[in-house]
């Protein structure tokens, strides 16, 4: 793997067959792809970015004002060094702020909670969940073709991400001040959710774990947003598709003295879906390899581990 594939998004509506394949081989090889002609408004991916700046960019007393001590980080802002990757021994160098599903009157799960939105900058929302809607309905066009691509119905996972306690995140990695740190921007992991979809981060630092145990730089065609399978995916594929580690490194000088700033979509499951491996994908060569666990165990379970959830 020289770079992660690229996938024309176009193809979706022209000819859904080929788009579907092209989807799940890229997936079932890198786990990983880039989708391009994907619809989402350059524009709006821009202003969702510096609107991001500006809010990291709030004095330390303010953001903390929104950081909800026991919260898990579920919503509102998460300080610097706080998040740390499954078995890493140091924190990753990131602060970061997490919006949900806004959801009108009485939410059907618990785990919908309120947004929190800072005072300081009123258009932060309005940007935001517009780029929240247009990546959520992006990832279920995704999500058709994987279904299509696994022998399932063409709308399999509709109706079990539409009220998913999916989360959209702006990231800031501050410039390194300390060239010997032993942190890391984001240590080696894999995601947790079912698909993320990263826009933004026009800075060098996002790597992916080859098979060959090699690390391969992501450089994508500019526009191009970063879409990779989840956990909770691959435990439901049964390993067909591959939930890939990746991290993000400190880059060399110039880039070190700059921040990073980049949007990650995590698409969730309903809290109440089992994920239970797929028929499909159970064969003699690739036996069952999980037992079945709902959706909002699974995340509690994975969110003590990185230390959100204690």
């Amino acid at each position: 793997m020289k770079s992660i594939p690229h996938i024309d998004m176009s193809l979706y509506d022209q000819d859904f067959e080929a788009f579907a394949k092209h989807v799940g081989e890229g997936y079932e090889q890198n786990g990983f792809v880039a989708l391009t002609k994907h619809g989402v408004d350059q524009q709006l991916i821009e202003e969702a970015l510096d609107t991001c700046r500006d809010l990291f960019a709030l004095p330390e007393d303010v953001k903390k004002q929104y950081h909800i001590p026991g919260g898990g980080g579920a919503r509102g802002y998460t300080p610097f060094g706080t998040e740390i990757a499954k078995d890493a021994k140091h924190v990753d160098l990131k602060e970061f702020w997490h919006v949900g599903r806004e959801i009108e009157g009485e939410p059907p799960f618990k785990q919908l909670t309120p947004n929190i939105w800072p005072k300081e900058l009123p258009e932060f929302k309005e940007k935001i969940l517009k780029l929240y809607r247009s990546l959520d309905a992006l990832g279920l066009r995704v999500l058709e073709a994987l279904a299509v691509f696994l022998d399932q119905p063409r709308d399999f996972f509709n109706d079990k991400v539409n009220l998913g306690n999916s989360i959209l995140r702006p990231l800031h990695y501050p410039p390194i001040v300390d060239e010997g740190t032993p942190s890391v921007r984001a240590g080696a992991h894999e995601d947790i959710n079912v698909l993320t979809l990263l826009v933004g981060s026009r800075e060098p630092g996002l790597e992916v774990l080859a098979k060959d145990g090699s690390w391969i730089p992501v450089t994508i065609i500019e526009g191009a947003i970063i879409c990779n399978v989840g956990d909770m995916l691959q435990r439901m594929t049964n390993g067909v598709l591959p939930s890939t580690t990746h991290r993000v490194v400190n880059p060399p000088a110039p880039y070190s003295s700059k921040s990073r700033y980049s949007i990650p979509f995590f698409l969730h499951f309903n809290p109440d879906v089992v994920i239970d491996p797929l028929e499909s994908c159970i064969t003699d060569e690739n036996p069952k390899r999980w037992e079945a666990i709902s959706s909002d165990d699974y995340l509690m379970e994975r969110l003590r581990e990185i230390g959100l959830v204690k």
